[in-house]
């Protein structure tokens, strides 16, 4: 509360370098610890195509944003998928580039081998323009990739590349608990690629199908160590009502976080305690492995996967208040992305009968933001769902 950051975060500094006029923060869930809005200290956001719904989270408020036409573009950090889930629930594109593709310096850590800057635009060319002007190696952020900027806008034809090939995650795509009109819309998105001269080939990532246990451990267990340092004493809110050293560190950290936020960093300390880190954690990074061999194996013969963003377009608010589980599992088709820090970019892609957005996600190699750029344009050209917008 009425905290003032001391420094620029790298991607503002070169967004205002290149002319970008900054509106001012967006709302979300508090330490970006959430699916849907809901937890933040300054109220839940709403879906602009309906306000009884959730617009998605972590970053629901720079999608709501975006998708309400406040502004062209609004930054968000992804962990597990908390831009493109808001973009898929709010209609708009969201993308997450390569891991440390983006500098991560001045962003607050959640968990530091999955964050990631990413973008949301209405459309592809918006996001892309984006990408140019923050993305590059930073010298403020020691994991940096050693790459320059360039221009995204470049590949934008309209036209996918020559013998592209798709790969479409049938364990994905055809999981338990699809909805069906979620399903038919991303079953013509696929037709329309192939009209579009792409080969489609399904496939099965067996790894994919523990994606979300694995996220679940490696996430609570990073933020339970980033958020260490948030003891009333370097840094968060720092207790008034306390007579001892041990009584501040307590108070503070109690005050200091909300329910969704102490109930991750108290799973986090028990999946790395001693007795049960090899259990937990331990195979974990384990199985995060294996994820990337597979990876690296699959993209020897498709150039892209295409998958679900969401098994269902936005829920009510409330909806999973007294399901914590099934909140968690609303990362089931994004974290792959993260764990294995390969780019991603969702897309709308159709409305329920409802008038609920739809989208699904196209992911790539690493470094592969060109191609992802180009194949999302040219399907958004000959697709009329980017020009649709909320009646506010």
């Amino acid at each position: 509360s009425n905290y003032r950051a001391g420094y620029d975060a790298t991607v503002i500094d070169r967004l205002k370098k290149a002319g970008a006029l900054l509106v001012g923060r967006a709302n979300c869930d508090e330490f970006a610890m959430g699916s849907s809005t809901e937890y933040s200290s300054y109220h839940p956001t709403y879906n602009p195509w309906d306000t009884s719904r959730v617009p998605g989270g972590s970053g629901g408020g720079s999608a709501a944003a975006v998708a309400a036409g406040l502004v062209p573009f609004a930054l968000g950090t992804e962990t597990g998928g908390s831009v493109r889930q808001p973009a898929a629930f709010c209609g708009i594109v969201g993308s997450k580039p390569t891991y440390d593709l983006v500098s991560r310096n001045g962003v607050i850590a959640y968990g530091s081998s999955l964050d990631q800057v990413g973008i949301n635009t209405r459309t592809v060319k918006d996001n892309a323009i984006v990408l140019s002007a923050i993305a590059g190696h930073d010298a403020k952020d020691a994991t940096s990739q050693p790459v320059g900027q360039k221009d995204y806008t470049a590949s934008l034809t309209g036209k996918i590349k020559p013998g592209l090939k798709i790969g479409v995650v049938d364990n994905a795509l055809y999981a338990d608990g699809m909805d069906g009109e979620v399903l038919a819309a991303i079953e013509t998105a696929i037709e329309e690629y192939k009209k579009l001269g792409a080969t489609i080939e399904h496939i099965k990532i067996p790894s994919f199908d523990y994606s979300a246990a694995v996220y679940f451990i490696i996430s609570r267990a990073e933020a339970a160590s980033n958020l260490a340092r948030f003891d009333g004493v370097r840094y968060g809110v720092r207790s008034k009502q306390a007579n001892t050293l041990n009584d501040l560190y307590c108070n503070s950290r109690r005050e200091g976080f909300g329910a969704q936020v102490q109930r991750r960093i108290l799973i986090g300390n028990y999946v790395l305690s001693a007795g049960h880190s090899a259990e937990f954690y331990g195979n974990a990074c384990k199985v995060r492995h294996l994820m990337q061999r597979e990876l690296l194996t699959i993209f020897n013969s498709v150039d892209l996967l295409l998958l679900p963003v969401s098994a269902a377009p936005a829920f009510k608010l409330g909806a999973f208040a007294e399901s914590p589980l099934q909140m968690d599992l609303q990362d089931y088709f994004t974290s792959p992305a993260n764990l294995t820090g390969t780019p991603a970019i969702a897309l709308p892609c159709g409305f329920t009968k409802a008038n609920l957005p739809i989208g699904f996600q196209l992911m790539g190699p690493h470094l592969s933001e060109e191609l992802l750029f180009q194949t999302a344009h040219a399907y958004e050209q000959v697709t009329p769902w980017h020009t649709k917008h909320p009646q506010l």
